[in-house]
């Protein structure tokens, strides 16, 4: 949708920053997000110097230019627009035009919040995720939240904007609970597999202790996983519950 533009755009500078030319960045010298590969499309042997002084006005052609036309994002529905443009923006608009195509469908407020698990799913198989992850998940957590409300907006009042993401943070927190019971128990019952391998080992029978051990490890992951995945929902809970207030004033 073409007025989503500028909400888009001001919602992923916000994530940008300034200059930045981080080791483990395969972007390298980057600027409010453009990098110096991407500037010298527009300007042929632009300089490191050129991209910090980059205007505003060529900040937004880059952004509309490459991401948002280049996504397709002005024929897509209020929300999975922002959704999609912000996701082209750090992984290109190809791979955000596929993974959109993998999960479209529904009401459009579901297919912004698959489409949003879809792209963390992939973050996370990313080498650099443990560098950059954290911020990742709150980039996603928090854009998710306000796609959707953008999609809700579109069908209903400012009232039943309020309840829905309201329910939505509600219903983040109870998986987020479940999740977090689910991945502690787990992690207790692995540590007791494991020690029960011990027993095994200890008297003898080594080919049954390292079944078991192994399904210790096994059961750690699972853990681990299920505990991840509360804290997702935690982050998620969060920016629903911010998003409504948000609606909830704006209509005072």
């Amino acid at each position: 949708m073409r007025d989503n533009f500028t909400p888009s755009l001001d919602f992923s500078l916000a994530w940008e920053g300034g200059y930045v030319n981080h080791p483990k960045d395969p972007g390298g010298h980057t600027y409010r997000g453009v990098t110096l590969a991407t500037l010298r499309r527009y300007e042929p042997g632009a300089t490191v110097a050129d991209l910090k002084r980059l205007s505003p006005a060529m900040i937004e052609r880059i952004y509309r230019d490459g991401y948002w036309d280049k996504a397709g994002c002005d024929t897509l529905a209020p929300g999975v627009d922002g959704a999609t443009f912000d996701y082209a923006i750090t992984s290109g608009p190809s791979a955000a035009r596929k993974s959109l195509m993998a999960v479209v469908g529904g009401p459009h407020h579901e297919t912004v919040k698959k489409l949003c698990k879809r792209r963390l799913s992939i973050y996370q198989t990313f080498k650099h995720w443990k560098t950059f992850g954290k911020g990742w998940t709150r980039r996603v957590t928090s854009g998710e939240a306000l796609w959707v409300s953008w999609a809700l907006a579109a069908s209903m009042d400012a009232p039943h904007v309020e309840s829905g993401l309201a329910d939505e943070s509600a219903k983040a927190g109870k998986t987020a609970k479940a999740q977090g019971n689910g991945g502690v128990a787990t992690a207790v019952s692995g540590g007791g597999t494991g020690g029960g391998g011990k027993v095994l080992v200890d008297q003898g029978d080594a080919l049954a202790g390292w079944l078991v051990a192994g399904g210790a490890v096994a059961l750690i992951a699972v853990a681990a996983l299920l505990l991840w995945r509360a804290h997702l929902n935690r982050q998620r809970e969060r920016a629903y519950a911010f998003e409504a207030r948000r609606v909830a004033e704006d209509t005072a």
